[in-house]
């Protein structure tokens, strides 16, 4: 049972044009707590023609929604934000309990999502065109930015407020209406952060979540004329998936997708920094997230220092439920996730990894995994080539620079990547060496509102965060006037 402040924020129903709604066909999916395996409650398994009506009524809403004003639009946004802020608690709660990350985690995830909508509400006034010089003396050339119109929001579990609010701050600002797709493994906080929008003045129809069973909601989504826009988080295969799905209506798209981030130390770096960076970087968030240390390189002058300090370090961490005092590492989502740890684990010890600490589920049971580091690490191993998406730090050890930066930049995704030295020189060229859309250079935290959040090669293309993330909701028009008179 949640414990909530205000018990109205926990909804068992989607919400379309302002009401919440159950499903026409009474099926429903459960939601189950990973740190309990028990069952939270349900959410609606929607209709065809459900998910058509969202559709249908954002159509609707958005010719309301983009007339506006900018300064009305960004008034709405950030009623909503202080709303969130002063129900924090209530939204923590509810996202520890169905995602299973730690409450202290959880609340700094409240925080940094509520950090775009007043962002994004800043922004909403600073959709700026521009004016051209004309190539004639009667001319006059300018652009103007417009709202793209319907969007898709397509979110993950492993962030259900932090990767959804990177979505629909910015295609509420830009003047766009939405339908959001939580995942079905963690529907709750969606659904108490979009009560809130509704709270703050979001009209009807702008801002609908529908909920049910995810191939048939994309296959709407995706094929759908009136959506112009799809913006998804996920992994690759699905990305690949959507990609072409969206091409028979020419859909623009935002696709941030799965990652395999190298950490490189060279033997010049503060230790200790770059051990606290390591474990800001992989075991946050149970290393459950898409910029975590995949692949984490040491120069030889410095590897058995490093893994010493760590193995310390990781030793301090524990496992439990995200409610419990102390805990610091979650369960993993669901046991498909475990299966795939386990055998990264096993594959690289069959390989010649040793494992120095963890290596093993926790006690506890369930979804439940021991912190692991695992030193010998070589790229015939899976956690080299796949992203291991656990609590499971692989270590290699490397000699020079030009031989890291190759190793590094083996691999076809190309989201996040992270540096520790003090040679500026080298952090210079290895940046720039890095086939990466981010680089972290001496710090393990890269993602803010105010930065351009996003990836290259099969980790996709667009950006959430900063002017960037804006414009990735908005038309750009040209407009030509002549015969003007002098």
């Amino acid at each position: 049972m949640l414990v909530l402040a205000d018990k109205t924020l926990l909804h068992s129903q989607a919400f379309i044009n302002g009401d919440w709604l159950c499903n026409s066909n009474n099926k429903s999916i459960d939601v189950l707590n990973p740190a309990t395996q028990s069952t939270i409650g349900n959410v609606p398994e929607l209709s065809f023609d459900e998910i058509n009506y969202a559709v249908e009524v954002s159509s609707n809403a958005f010719l309301y929604w983009r007339a506006l004003t900018s300064k009305e639009r960004s008034e709405i946004m950030f009623k909503w934000y202080e709303m969130v802020l002063k129900n924090k608690d209530d939204l923590a709660t509810i996202l520890t309990t169905e995602q299973g990350k730690p409450i202290h985690e959880a609340k700094g995830e409240i925080e940094y999502s509520a950090s775009f909508i007043r962002w994004y509400s800043e922004e909403a006034k600073r959709t700026y065109g521009d004016t051209i010089p004309a190539v004639a003396n009667d001319q006059r050339v300018f652009t103007i930015k417009e709202p793209i119109g319907v969007c898709a929001a397509l979110a993950p579990w492993n962030f259900p407020a932090g990767a959804l609010l990177k979505k629909i701050p910015p295609a509420l600002a830009a003047g766009c209406t939405l339908v959001v797709k939580p995942s079905i493994q963690t529907p709750f906080t969606a659904l108490a952060f979009v009560d809130l929008a509704h709270r703050a003045g979001i009209p009807a129809g702008v801002l609908n979540i529908v909920t049910g069973n995810s191939s048939q909601i994309a296959n709407v989504l995706l094929n759908h004329p009136a959506i112009k826009k799809v913006s998804f988080t996920g992994s690759t295969d699905v990305g690949r998936s959507i990609y072409k799905q969206s091409a028979e209506t020419i859909k623009k798209l935002s696709l941030e997708l799965g990652g395999n981030a190298p950490f490189i130390i060279f033997n010049d770096a503060d230790i200790d920094a770059a051990v606290e960076g390591t474990m800001l970087s992989k075991f946050r968030h149970t290393g459950q997230t898409c910029i975590c240390a995949n692949r984490i390189f040491v120069q030889d002058g410095i590897y058995d220092q490093y893994c010493e300090k760590l193995v310390k370090a990781v030793e301090k961490l524990k496992v439990g439920n995200g409610f419990d005092e102390g805990v610091s590492q979650g369960p993993l989502i669901d046991y498909s996730a475990l299966e795939k740890v386990e055998n990264h684990v096993k594959d690289a010890i069959s390989k010649g990894a040793h494992v120095l600490i963890g290596g093993t589920r926790h006690n506890l049971g369930g979804t439940f995994y021991n912190p692991t580091v695992i030193s010998d690490a070589n790229e015939s191993m899976l956690c080299f080539h796949e992203e291991t998406f656990g609590p499971v730090a692989p270590l290699y050890k490397f000699t020079n620079e030009v031989d890291v930066i190759k190793l590094a930049n083996k691999t076809p995704y190309g989201l996040a990547s992270y540096i520790y030295s003090s040679d500026v020189n080298r952090i210079f060229r290895v940046s720039e060496a890095l086939e990466y859309g981010m680089v972290g250079c001496n710090t393990g935290a890269i993602s803010s509102a105010n930065v351009p959040f996003g990836g290259i090669k099969e980790s996709g293309f667009g950006k959430e965060g900063s002017y960037h993330g804006i414009d990735e909701y908005m038309n750009i028009k040209y407009i030509c006037i002549g015969n003007i008179k002098e």
